[in-house]
């Protein structure tokens, strides 16, 4: 199992991106959770298989149709996660 904090950095906010992410994360069984910044970026946390992982990780460089992705901070993290949920 891995680890990885996301700052999702862009127009992330307003677009639906945290239920998209929800969404691909229930999926593909990846448990963490997604939130809005106060600074206007999306934080994800996201745990499971590796190759599962990085799966969605390039999907979120992507994102849902309304959002403009502009770069992407990666970091390893632990996970101690049930389910993956959107947090305010």
């Amino acid at each position: 199992m891995v680890g990885k904090k996301l700052v999702i950095k862009g127009l992330v906010q307003g677009v639906g991106y945290r239920y998209w992410l929800r969404r691909l994360a229930v999926e593909k069984d990846i448990k963490g959770y997604v939130k809005n910044l106060p600074d206007g970026n999306v934080e994800a946390v996201l745990c499971g298989g590796k190759e599962e992982v990085e799966k969605i990780i390039e999907q979120c460089f992507k994102g849902p149709p309304s959002a403009v992705v502009e770069d992407i901070e990666i970091t390893n993290t632990t996970c101690n996660f049930k389910d993956f949920s959107i947090t305010f």
